[in-house]
């Protein structure tokens, strides 16, 4: 490829770069507004049934190790089944490729004169792109797919569990560090604190607005404590 198609070590990094970074931050903020919401709403419930102290200390740990292995299986799962297809992908283009090698070079063609390109502009383009790298070529155009970098289930795992951790810290430690007698209500405003933030860091990220963005996380985590705690004042079952 010409040397000056390649992009400059100085210049930002493309797109697809970018947004697969944006979806990782995006996937830790809501893992930690999960285990805000989840282990706050667990631990204002058993408060609601009158429970001491240390079963709504031992509530909400039980709620974080269990929200942090749920999260991290989840993520696993999913992003291995991610990582097959696309592992499939890129075996079906490889056979392709050995077999149609010229086909493939239209077809490339083809992909480029539907973006705009001219047909004498997008051939030629498919065929620099396919004597280069024919592999990455294709997967680019048809997948958006780097064959070298590839989704990680290990490290989707471990991010999760970790943001749904430190989430779930928000109500432990407000539980910890506050009165006994206030314990409920302490949670409640850390609670409601860190949803704050929580929600204007999506709404910056998902390009919103702050207003919505806060209210719609605010609303439901305000929802989730207020039937928690309403349905263990309900069932009134105190647990020592």
């Amino acid at each position: 490829m010409d040397p000056a198609l390649q992009r400059r070590p100085d210049l930002p990094p493309p797109v697809e770069s970018m947004a697969s970074r944006l979806n990782w931050l995006r996937a830790g903020v809501l893992g930690a507004n999960d285990g805000i919401v989840s282990t706050s709403a667990l631990m204002v419930g058993v408060a609601g049934a009158g429970t001491t102290l240390a079963g709504i200390l031992t509530a909400g740990i039980a709620a974080l190790v269990a929200g942090a292995f749920s999260m991290a299986v989840g993520e696993y799962v999913s992003v291995s089944s991610q990582r097959d297809s696309e592992r499939a992908a890129i075996r079906r283009e490889l056979r392709h490729l050995d077999e149609n090698p010229e086909g493939q070079i239209d077809q490339l063609a083809h992909m480029y004169e539907l973006r705009g390109l001219s047909p004498e502009t997008a051939h030629l383009v498919a065929a620099e792109l396919t004597a280069s790298d024919p592999l990455r070529a294709h997967l680019d155009v048809e997948y958006k797919l780097d064959p070298e970098d590839l989704n990680n289930p290990w490290a989707a795992a471990a991010s999760s569990a970790v943001a749904f951790t430190l989430g779930s810290l928000v109500p432990l430690l407000a539980a910890l560090l506050s009165p006994a007698a206030w314990m409920p209500w302490s949670i409640v405003v850390a609670t409601i604190v860190a949803l704050l933030v929580t929600g204007i860091v999506s709404a910056r990220i998902g390009g919103s607005g702050k207003r919505l963005g806060t209210l719609r996380v605010l609303l439901g985590g305000i929802i989730a404590l207020a039937a928690t705690w309403s349905i263990g004042t309900l069932l009134g079952s105190p647990v020592h």
